[in-house]
């Protein structure tokens, strides 16, 4: 029986692929523990490392960091987007916001968003605005960009097609702009979260007292390099879970549900 292309299954072989730098990364890490033997402060073993991680699980502390961390980035995140898909689609639809406001989104865009955090330390004191407000520097900018670019790309006569049926523009917005425009808000959000976990990490170090960048930067105060390792592990496989279980899918879902890609492509 022949497979159609949208039941056939990935070889298992295939799927695993990725898991290899992982295990060759894992593995050059205990060689070099091995044969270097290097001071615990400068790398710890990788035996170290799962300790600690396993301790920090287990008496709930890194859970609070988590919890913390996840908290500030999904606020930022929520306000990014609504902000940044908001006035994309007014620049995008009307030429006058356009030519108003992507200047002065270009001049920021170019300001890295945590050289602000000295100031907004000065503004909202060590603590969670500080830290939200860096993130969403970082993601507003992305996602704004993407989604101008993506109402752009929508052909005009689609618009007509909805007017000439009688439909508003509020219509034209809803049923044509942003599915149309969809597909690139989404790559803004899949790069812009990756750019949200880097920011977060680095506010939190400095703007506040709890999560998991605060955590890596009180260990390196203590010379706990173990702590520090893990913290980052973390951080990545939060990462990675993210992309793969969230963005990824989305991703997928929206290239072929808008037919920027047919059935048995490369998506």
């Amino acid at each position: 029986m022949t497979a159609t292309p949208g039941t056939s299954r990935t070889p298992l072989r295939i799927r695993l692929l990725p898991l290899v730098p992982f295990a060759g990364l894992l593995l050059a890490w205990a060689l070099a523990g091995w044969l270097l033997r290097p001071s615990p402060a400068t790398l710890p073993q990788v035996s170290a490392v799962a300790e600690t991680l396993a301790e920090l699980a287990a008496s709930g502390e890194l859970w609070e960091h988590v919890a913390a961390s996840m908290g500030r980035w999904s606020l930022a995140i929520v306000a990014g987007v609504l902000t940044g898909v908001g006035l994309g689609l007014a620049a995008g639809l009307n030429r006058t916001v356009g030519a108003m406001v992507e200047p002065l989104a270009t001049f920021f865009t170019a300001i890295s968003g945590i050289v602000w955090l000295p100031l907004a330390i000065v503004w909202f004191g060590i603590g969670t605005e500080t830290v939200v407000f860096i993130i969403w520097n970082s993601v507003f900018f992305l996602v704004f960009a993407n989604t101008v670019l993506g109402v752009r790309s929508v052909p005009p006569v689609y618009d007509d097609a909805v007017r000439t049926l009688g439909g508003t523009q509020r219509h034209v917005v809803i049923q044509v702009v942003l599915p149309g425009a969809l597909p690139y808000i989404v790559s803004g959000l899949r790069s812009g979260f990756g750019f949200a976990w880097r920011a977060l990490i680095a506010a939190e170090i400095i703007g506040a007292t709890a999560g998991l960048g605060a955590m890596i930067y009180r260990a390196a105060e203590f010379l706990r390099s173990d702590v520090i390792v893990a913290g980052n592990i973390v951080i990545g496989l939060l990462g990675l879970a993210i992309d793969l279980l969230v963005l990824v899918p989305l991703e997928r879902r929206t290239v072929r549900r808008w037919g920027l890609v047919t059935e048995g492509g490369r998506a």
